[in-house]
């Protein structure tokens, strides 16, 4: 038998150079699963995009052999991207029940619930998809209804921890199923592919239900003040626990922020979330209440610009406005990146008065350094692929994986697009597939490439200056103009000598460009760009885009 046969290809087609965008292909012969399909953020230069999903060309050119897609968690690293790969590819969604609870909203905002088969997944269950069967474990997460996966196909068993952490002492549920762990591991597993969000943190992540206690002294401390609570919406146990103490403390709950009255209307509908009767008010009627009687649980816990919290800061919220002696809670810790949004809007809120506390009030739903190398202990694999997370947090596993005595050569630093092709006697990358992030900007999906990011950054750093002009047809006579028109480079009412001579500029290349009969426009555009360009290059030492339009009449 051949190595090809007897192997299984993992293939990465994000989730490994930054936190977001993760989606994982195992292959076995005829057989494609599909784990996790999430989005990412923009950075900073991709100005006016919405979020960023990865490319699925390869699986479009598979298409036959794609059994199924299974979700980890419902966070949207993970799920985001979704209703764009069902609008191409549509095959069965496997997730836990919440998970496929929240997923279902995204569905109905795209109108594509009835095209997509769902099925609900316990823990401990297995589905069959093709060469391959997957088993659903239970993990302990930052939103309830984590799983890990355990993979199972002819040339071994892949265990997927999907984002985890090991809370023994849980708001919701149980614990992490560590003794299936442990009995995987006995058996014989052939690869990890384990979180390395907090592979750089020593020791263990402390349990959810600490941050229960931390607010309950900020309620018992604070009681003649109203209290807004930040927080991210998929973390239902959190939002389960200031519901809780506001409970205790005779508050009445709103809940605000669109992404969040969604979750937590799910997880109510859905079991996984218990407000007690009378608790929760609608935001109408927050003025029927004196604000000491009142917590806001809402989103923009990130400082994102559109969030419910950003606009108190602001001042534009329409229905909440932030009064001296109001306190906020961040409960939740900057993702890497978002720390200038987040302290701005602290500040904002500082400005008008409020009180704000962002420490000491969140805890990761990540493993930290003790609890990875737990799961390496328990599953014993031959092979270690570190995976979510930026390359430090990937080489801070992977050595955690050598300190364990998993051989240096057993651990992949594998890259999006890789093809690691694992067997009992091999590991080899044995090529690359298409990969890279797929640009959403409003309702366009990937029309939005380089160039036009390139020029988005080049109008957003100097402007525009577009010249128009009106040719003769046949003689080339120059019949009007040139006009300048500019927009984001100078103020005009101010800059008049510098745009007559800027219009001097222009008429001189035209005219030269007429005396030596050049005809062809393109020649003339260029010629129109080149001399204004050094022109206000000299000047100004800025390089606005240029843009001739030229008109012909007859």
């Amino acid at each position: 038998m051949s190595t090809v046969e007897t192997s299984v290809k993992v293939i990465p087609l994000g989730g490994l150079e930054q936190i977001g965008m993760n989606m994982t292909v195992f292959e076995y012969g005829e057989s494609i699963i599909v784990v996790d399909c999430g989005m990412s953020f923009p950075g900073d230069e991709m100005l006016g995009i919405d979020m960023v999903i990865p490319d699925i060309t390869y699986l479009k050119q598979n298409i036959h052999k794609v059994k199924g897609v299974f979700i980890t968690h419902g966070h949207e690293d993970h799920i985001g991207a979704l209703p764009f790969f069902f609008k191409e590819i549509n095959v069965p969604l496997y997730g836990t029940k919440l998970t496929l609870g929240i997923i279902e909203g995204k569905l109905e905002e795209h109108g594509i619930t009835k095209s997509v088969k769902r099925k609900v997944v316990k823990y401990g269950q297995t589905i069959s998809a093709g060469d391959f069967k997957v088993e659903f474990i239970r993990t302990n997460h930052s939103i309830v209804d984590a799983a890990a996966l355990a993979i199972t196909s002819p040339a071994g068993t892949i265990i997927h921890t999907g984002d985890f952490k090991i809370d023994y002492t849980p708001v919701f549920g149980d614990m992490a199923d560590l003794q299936r762990f442990a009995e995987l591991g006995k058996k014989g597993v052939l690869a990890l592919l384990c979180d390395s969000t907090n592979a750089l943190r020593p020791g263990f992540t402390a349990s959810e239900r600490t941050v229960g206690h931390t607010f309950d002294t900020i309620f018992s401390e604070h009681r003649n003040q109203r209290i807004i609570v930040a927080t991210f919406a998929s973390n239902v146990d959190r939002v389960q626990q200031i519901i809780n103490t506001a409970y205790k403390y005779d508050r009445k709950v709103v809940v605000e922020g669109r992404s969040m009255v969604n979750i937590i209307g799910k997880a109510s509908e859905l079991g996984y979330i218990n407000i007690p009767e009378g608790t929760l008010i609608d935001i109408e009627l927050l003025r029927n209440y004196p604000p000491e009687k009142t917590v806001i649980i809402t989103t923009g816990s990130q400082g994102e610009s559109m969030a419910a919290l950003s606009r108190m800061a602001a001042a534009i919220h329409r229905k909440v406005s932030i009064c001296p002696g109001d306190l906020v809670v961040f409960s939740s810790n900057p993702i890497p990146g978002n720390e200038k949004s987040v302290s701005k809007v602290i500040n904002e809120l500082c400005v008008l008065g409020a009180e704000v506390i962002y420490q000491d009030t969140h805890v990761s739903g990540h493993a930290c350094q003790e609890e990875i190398k737990l799961m390496y202990s328990l599953v014993r694999p031959k092979y270690s692929i570190p995976v979510h997370g930026e390359f430090r947090h990937r080489k801070a596993q992977a050595e955690i994986a050598e300190s364990l005595g998993i051989p240096k050569d057993n651990i992949f630093m594998i890259q999006s697009g890789d093809v690691l092709e694992l067997s009992e006697e091999s590991a080899l990358v044995t090529g690359q597939v298409t990969h890279g992030g797929i640009l959403v900007d409003g309702l366009g999906v990937g029309d939005v490439g380089n160039i036009v990011l390139r020029d988005r950054q080049n109008l957003s750093q100097d402007g525009i200056i577009i010249v128009v002009l009106t040719l003769e047809r046949y003689t080339n006579n120059l019949l009007a103009g040139p006009d300048i028109v500019s927009r984001g480079f100078v103020y005009i009412r101010e800059s008049e000598n510098l745009m007559i001579e800027a219009q001097q500029v222009v008429e001189d290349a035209v005219f030269d460009c007429l005396d030596h009969k050049i005809s062809d426009w393109s020649k003339i555009k260029n010629e129109i760009r080149d001399s204004l360009s050094n022109y206000l290059w000299k000047k100004m030492k800025r390089s606005p885009m240029i843009l001739p339009i030229i008109m012909e009449v007859e």
